[in-house]
């Protein structure tokens, strides 16, 4: 269950321009659900489209609504909810996946980024660092609760110095992709690399190209797995 706290508030000074992020939300608990939306509604600049209690609903009222970012919980009572995701990314490529559960294994985390989720945050989050992981997915980047990003940036220890195969990413595009992992827009890996931002984006679609992916969840879940694999082929 989210954490209830008054003492915060995600009310931050933001452009009065800036449009409305559309939000839905699937999760099972109704509590956790009504104080979910209730924080999105007193939001500015967010706009709170309803929630949804299984998988099965959450298809068909999300394919109606198409919002622009979804809370999504992993245990559904008619289904899991990364399989959601799976389901529903290719039908809404504009819509953020954003999973928001208690689950914080290696596991459920890859697979999840891998049906096409683009951040990962637990359920212990706090409701500032909520809302800002909701306007950073809508922004193009992909929030991670600090363990969570640890593990996913802890997956590619060593592949720097594995042997090159045909269609394996350089060392630079690993390091890109590491960053990515971690939720940077371009400009922030741009700067932390000392590349200018059109070579980061060169970077990343040669970075797709080569795993055959379409998002940077895909790509870090996607890689972590070939690396694991390959690794477990060699014992």
């Amino acid at each position: 269950m989210m954490p209830i706290s008054v003492s915060e508030n995600p009310q931050d000074m933001i452009p009065l321009e800036t449009p409305a992020i559309r939000i839905s939300i699937v999760e099972d608990h109704e509590l956790t659900r009504q104080i979910l939306g209730d924080l999105i509604r007193k939001t500015p600049h967010l706009r709170y489209l309803g929630g949804f209690a299984d998988s099965e609903s959450a298809i068909a009222g999300l394919l109606r609504t198409r919002p622009d970012v979804v809370l999504m919980d992993i245990s559904l009572p008619t289904g899991s909810g990364v399989e959601c995701v799976r389901h529903l990314k290719p039908l809404l490529p504009q819509t953020q996946f954003l999973m928001l559960t208690i689950y914080e294994d290696t596991d459920h985390i890859f697979d999840a980024l891998a049906a096409g989720a683009t951040g990962y945050l637990l359920k212990t989050t706090r409701q500032k660092d909520l809302i800002a992981g909701i306007r950073q997915i809508y922004e193009g980047g992909s929030p991670m609760t600090g363990a969570i990003a640890r593990k996913v940036v802890r997956s590619f220890t060593g592949v720097q110095d594995a042997a090159p195969r045909e269609g394996t990413l350089s060392a630079r595009e690993v390091e890109v992709l590491g960053l990515l992992a971690q939720g940077l827009l371009y400009k922030e890996i741009a700067a932390a690399l000392h590349l200018g931002i059109p070579t980061v984006s060169t970077y990343v679609r040669r970075i797709y190209e080569k795993l055959q992916v379409r998002s940077r969840g895909q790509a870090s879940a996607k890689y972590f797995k070939d690396q694991s694999d390959r690794r477990a082929l060699a014992r």
